[in-house]
């Protein structure tokens, strides 16, 4: 389990935006991790998506390690922002454009209003 710990651990700490979900960016494999890409999609983020049904060790792992029992889970700078349902609520009250600004990640400007 250290060594999943560790993979988080640098993925995490090493990508602006990482987040760690149901299949990829590109064909996600649950509503919950599509509708978080569709959202950073439009906000126009560059993030690293990470497929957890590759790893079983791995999709045991961001639980443990977030102390977040679902998927996906989203992280900008190192830090758990949350699931589907608070990055939904964050984007709806322009809370998350504002939170990755103030991390220094540019959001484009049409979403952000």
């Amino acid at each position: 389990m250290a060594d999943i710990k560790s993979f988080i651990d640098n993925e995490v700490k090493s990508n602006d935006i990482v987040l760690f979900m149901k299949g990829t960016p590109d064909f996600p494999q649950c509503g919950f991790s599509g509708q978080v890409v569709q959202i950073l999609s439009y906000l126009g983020v560059p993030f690293k998506g990470i497929n957890v049904l590759e790893n079983p060790e791995l999709r045991d792992g961001i639980k443990t390690y977030s102390n977040w029992p679902t998927l996906p889970q989203l992280y900008v700078k190192g830090e758990f922002v949350g699931g589907c349902d608070i990055v939904r609520e964050m984007f709806q009250k322009q809370e998350l454009q504002a939170h990755l600004k103030e991390a220094g990640i540019a959001v484009n400007e049409a979403a952000a209003e």
